[in-house]
């Protein structure tokens, strides 16, 4: 099925039926509102989707990770573009703690003489491959580390596979694993590697996720070639991002530091990711039971679990230097209200080139700051302050924004009325998560902003996608019927972590995609040739990106009454509670079948006569779970944002307005837990976080679903207690700004 075509049809049907029949701006009243529309289309006409490839060529000419001269270079080039646009700008400077590799061997004993390539070639028909020293494939932050032994292959190296292995009888103590890149962050694969006991972690794509099997390979189309290796940080990021050595405050030159043996968040095992040339001759020795179906990639030969003949020989050895990390911060400062600040980022270091990513999203938001720049030399003056920022260090671990941010901690949380992140971009569909009180603002700016393939709304043809993609006539039915944009929960990955998740500052990811599908992510073929050819020909996605962003930047600088509608919050909490009542009932009847399963001997039965499955241990019944704290605090909750909202449609003198205001934005903040999440601290949004064991995938009330994930009842209780007087707390405070703003009742001295 030709996506594309499919979802450009629904679309443009939706438009015929009437879907999206006038603007709207909320927070605005009818004069402020006529005059944001007729700058938001001065604003649409600054933006040059020419600007915007130059922009993406110049920054991506040449590698600019992390500490390196470029990388200053970068920095410096992109203040100079903003005082260019008339803004004040500066560079922060934090000192991190950053590792590249000395060393790199991986040999094995069979097949014979085997040593993996461990490089990129460079490509003729690519001239901005083949630089001199480009950075070597590997994983930042694994363990220095000299190990030998045995190979075991272990699908995904998610906990599920491992749990499949114990039934085999397959125990990964002591041996080195190899694990496809796919289906979790790839930090976790060598974490739940190292909880196991292995002494070593391989990390490949195969071509059957990303390579030959999806498309023609590079430079032929955009998939993966044979030698494309993804680099990528390994740090246990679900503990806390940023500097290892400075957590919970900014790296700066004087801060405190960690002795790196004590970072929670390193770790102890050596990981090196590699091709699927070189991991073609490991998985090929490897004997053992040949690996279940779901299991198997699209390599030319049968997979094998192992172990086998191949005893693989693993050697890393990592400089740990510190480098300087340079945050560019522009400022416009707000007419009205210079103490509230409108923050939006992207960052500019890459792991080589990094056209698409992040260099394409910086362009954007580059293009946004020039753009508003324009309108300021013509007059205009936000009222509240804008921040343009380009993060340095995010690919080893968001470095950059988490310094940031926890240097200007108060202040941010005094001060932050938004936080808008972009990171790469391509062609396609629109993408936004985020603050779910923030998701009715959102629908809106996407009803306004046409896709440039289909010309019709960015909203209409995501909202056709999803139609599309839905699997049965009952959800697409719901997803016609639907008139409002859902925006999904934020994880891990990107620049917004500290902001929201640390801070409760309302916080929105922003981006398109799904047709600039490729291979080239975190290698060296991120050029600016590979994107202009496959991810955004053109640049039109650049422009449309601008002005999602820019637009969302816009009318949060200047609304009258700031468009938070906590009854989207409200009713996504709902959503996800009674996920929660369904994740304990399907566990409670999972666990009764399986301990079924378990006493009738079926394990036994069912594996090969002469070597059996290995029997696993009966697991303990899921107890009932008592929502009613959560679910009564929700209906105490969803009473008082109607009433909020009933009170922000009315006309509120001046001074209670800007009491609103303030109340508005520093709401989500109730909904951090100051004791932060179990086992990680520095997470505290009872609502929102990165996965344990998922990393860049969002858990949704995180503590409590994770403690019945894990089958650790007393938390699961302890977590419902803690999102329900969060909940609890941000009702109390909602109520208190009612009381502040509501219009004093008429007495008969009044009339």
């Amino acid at each position: 099925m030709d996506l594309r075509k499919t979802a450009g049809s629904i679309a443009l049907l939706l438009v015929l039926q009437g879907a999206y029949a006038q603007q709207k701006l909320s927070g605005f009243n009818s004069e402020h509102a006529q005059q944001q529309l007729e700058l938001e289309a001065r604003f649409d006409k600054e933006l040059s989707a020419a600007a915007i490839g130059n922009n993406i060529k110049t920054l991506s000419a040449k590698q600019h990770y992390l500490g390196t001269p470029r990388d200053k270079w970068v920095a410096e080039h992109i203040l100079q573009q903003f005082k260019s646009y008339g803004w004040d700008a500066k560079v922060e400077t934090y000192q991190v703690l950053f590792p590249t590799p000395k060393t790199r061997i991986l040999e094995a004993s069979y097949p014979a003489n085997y040593k993996a390539v461990l490089k990129e070639p460079a490509l003729k028909e690519d001239a901005s491959t083949g630089q001199p020293d480009e950075l070597p494939t590997y994983n930042a932050w694994s363990a220095d580390g000299d190990v030998t032994g045995e190979l075991v292959f272990v699908n995904y190296g998610l906990p599920e596979d491992y749990e499949y292995l114990e039934r085999l009888g397959i125990d990964v103590k002591g041996k080195i694993v190899i694990a496809k890149y796919g289906r979790s962050w790839r930090g976790i694969k060598p974490k739940v590697a190292q909880e196991h006991g292995a002494i070593g972690t391989l990390i490949y794509s195969d071509p059957k996720d990303d390579g030959y099997y999806q498309g023609d390979v590079y430079p032929q189309g955009a998939f993966k070639s044979e030698y494309g290796v993804q680099r990528g940080a390994v740090m246990d990021m679900v503990i806390y991002p940023g500097d290892p050595l400075t957590p919970g405050v900014g790296a700066t030159e004087n801060a405190q530091r960690l002795e790196r043996a004590a970072a929670t968040n390193l770790l102890k095992i050596p990981v090196l990711p590699i091709s699927y040339h070189d991991a073609a001759p490991l998985l090929e020795a490897l004997e053992g039971p040949v690996a279940p179906e779901s299991w198997r990639g699209a390599l030319p030969f049968t997979y094998h679990v192992g172990p086998g003949k191949a005893k693989v020989h693993l050697k890393l050895e990592f400089d740990w230097k510190m480098v300087p990390a340079y945050n560019v911060i522009a400022t416009m400062k707000g007419s009205q209200y210079p103490d509230q600040w409108v923050i939006r980022g992207n960052h500019h270091d890459a792991w080589v080139y990094g056209a698409a990513d992040p260099v394409s999203g910086l362009s954007s938001l580059l293009e946004e700051a020039k753009a508003i720049g324009e309108l300021a030399k013509r007059g205009y003056k936000p009222k509240r302050t804008l921040v343009y920022a380009a993060w340095d260090g995010e690919e080893p671990g968001l470095l950059g924004s988490t310094e940031w941010v926890e240097t200007h901690a108060a202040e941010l949380q005094q001060k932050a009325v938004a936080y808008i992140n972009s990171d790469g971009n391509s062609r396609g569909f629109m993408g936004v998560g985020g603050s779910h009180a923030l998701e009715p603002f959102v629908g809106e700016i996407a009803r306004s902003i046409s896709d440039p393939q289909t010309k019709v709304s960015i909203f209409e043809r995501k909202q056709a996608a999803d139609v599309v993609a839905a699997s049965t006539t009952k959800a697409k039915k719901d997803i016609l019927a639907k008139k409002d944009l859902t925006i999904s929960a934020l994880g891990s990955g990107s620049d917004y972590s500290s902001f929201l998740q640390h801070l409760g500052i309302p916080s929105l990811n922003v981006g398109f995609g799904g047709e600039g599908a490729g291979g080239e992510y975190h290698s060296i073929y991120d050029t600016y040739e590979n994107y202009s050819r496959f991810k955004d020909p053109g640049f039109e996605y650049g422009v449309a990106l601008s002005k999602l962003a820019g637009h969302a930047a816009l009318r949060l600088a200047d609304a009258d009454v700031l468009p938070f509608d906590f009854r989207s919050l409200a009713k996504t909490i709902t959503g996800y509670i009674t996920d929660l009542i369904s994740l304990a009932d399907q566990m409670r009847e999972s666990t009764a079948v399986e301990n079924q399963i378990i006493s009738s001997n079926a394990y036994q039965l069912a594996g090969d006569a002469t070597k059996p499955l290995k029997v696993p241990a009966a697991k303990s019944e899921v107890p009932y779970i008592d929502f009613s704290k959560l679910q009564n605090a929700l209906v105490a909750f969803d009473k008082v944002v109607q009433q909020l909202q009933d009170v922000k449609k009315g006309q509120l003198p001046a001074a209670k307005q800007d009491v609103l205001n303030k109340a508005l934005y520093q709401a989500e903040q109730q909904l951090l837990h100051a004791g932060g999440l179990p086992n990680r601290d520095w997470y505290k949004h009872v609502i929102y976080a990165p996965g344990f064991y998922t990393g860049y995938g969002v858990k949704t009330m995180p503590g409590i679903r994770e403690a019945i994930e894990q089958r650790k009842w007393k938390e699961a209780e302890e977590q419902l207690t803690i999102a329900a007087n969060a909940v609890n707390r941000l009702t109390d405070y909602l109520e208190q700004t009612l009381a502040a703003v509501k219009p004093a009742p008429e007495t008969a001295d009044s009339k």
